[in-house]
């Protein structure tokens, strides 16, 4: 595993959880973590389970006694320990967004598909049990046509101007800001549920210009988005609308959607991840109900406790790397996988085009 702070963490506990829960191909070995300090490092194996530490990603994804590489690095390095990994012969899972570019994300799903490893890019929301269960009501047809898509994702963490310039709010390191970092969460759900996205319109805003870098007084720009508004034009008619910023003070991870159809509509929210708002027109005293999504008939809820005993975000880690691990044993290609990835990384440039030409731009 190449990075060990917030996602190397959550990608940590589901390499050891997932056999405990899960019935697996394979029994994980968590061989070596990566990371640019030699103490931090060697303090998060320890933590976190790895047999050693290494502050040498190249050294590490070229061991012959590597089989999975998983990359959990900011943006600007995916692509290069991604093709390194696949020019290794290693299967590889990758956080999101893919990469910051297209030409990046293009590049990563050439050396995988080359070298024919497993690949998959982490969306772990779409493993969110109630969106599971979204999905297959979609795919059974409960909503009927579908007509809208709307996405939220609203963060507070950067509100305080005196918080420092880390690396998501440099474009050289990130990419974007609210857009490629929770927006592009909700274009994952918005792809999964209702279809490919051939249009869109777009705003970003950064409201506070410079920020103190860490540890110093000195001040920096941001030159990374604080909020996207964007709208959407499916290829199959339906349309829609996403919202990202990590200025809406008082919320700490609200992701949520609402789809509608020409049958029903249903709604959910991660602060609320065991439940789903469903709406099927029945009759006269017809409105919507809150499914509680915890039964053993439920997508991954099998694996887990009794009816009504609830999960966690840490689950959809879990669960990414059980499907993750079937599809390597299987031999074939799990979503969201790099091509997912790409789809994705097209509709962030879009928004961003969007932003700057203030018209409608094609995915």
């Amino acid at each position: 595993m190449i990075g060990h702070r917030f996602m190397g963490r959550a990608h940590s506990n589901a390499w050891r959880q997932v056999a405990r829960f899960f019935e697996t191909p394979f029994e994980p070995v968590l061989k070596v973590v990566c990371g640019r300090d030699p103490q931090e490092v060697e303090r998060a194996a320890n933590e976190l389970g790895w047999e050693e530490a290494s502050v040498s990603w190249r050294e590490t994804v070229a061991r012959p006694d590597i089989d999975v590489v998983d990359v959990c690095t900011p943006g600007d390095t995916h692509a290069d320990i991604a093709v390194a990994a696949a020019l290794s012969g290693k299967h590889v899972l990758c956080e999101k967004p893919l990469a910051n570019t297209v030409a990046e994300a293009q590049r990563m799903l050439a050396a995988v598909t080359a070298t024919g490893v497993t690949h998959m890019v982490c969306h772990n929301y779409r493993r969110v049990p109630a969106v599971a269960l979204a999905k297959r009501l979609i795919e059974e047809g409960r909503l009927g046509r579908l007509y809208h898509f709307r996405g939220v994702y609203l963060q507070d963490w950067i509100v305080d101007p005196e918080f420092p310039r880390v690396w998501r709010l440099e474009k050289s390191k990130a990419g974007s800001g609210a857009l490629g970092d929770i927006a592009s969460h909700s274009i994952d759900l918005a792809r999964y549920l209702v279809g490919e996205i051939e249009e869109v319109a777009g705003h970003l805003e950064t409201f506070i210009k410079e920020r103190p870098l860490p540890g110093s007084e000195e001040m920096a720009p941001v030159d990374v988005d604080d909020a996207v508004l964007s709208l959407l034009k499916f290829e199959g008619g339906a349309v829609g609308t996403i919202e990202a910023t990590r200025f809406a003070l008082g919320r700490k991870n609200y992701n949520s959607f609402e789809v509608n159809g020409s049958r029903g509509s249903l709604a959910f929210n991660l602060e609320r991840m065991n439940e789903l708002e469903l709406y099927v027109e029945e009759g006269p005293e017809s409105g919507f109900r809150t499914v509680q999504v915890t039964d053993a008939s439920h997508p991954y809820m099998k694996a887990w406790w009794p009816p009504g005993h609830i999960i966690g975000y840490e689950h959809t880690f879990t669960h990414t790397v059980h499907d993750f691990l079937l599809a390597i044993d299987e031999g074939r290609i799990p979503s969201p996988s790099f091509e997912d990835g790409i789809r994705n990384q097209k509709v962030l440039d879009a928004v961003e085009r969007a932003a700057q030409s203030r018209s409608w731009e094609k995915v």
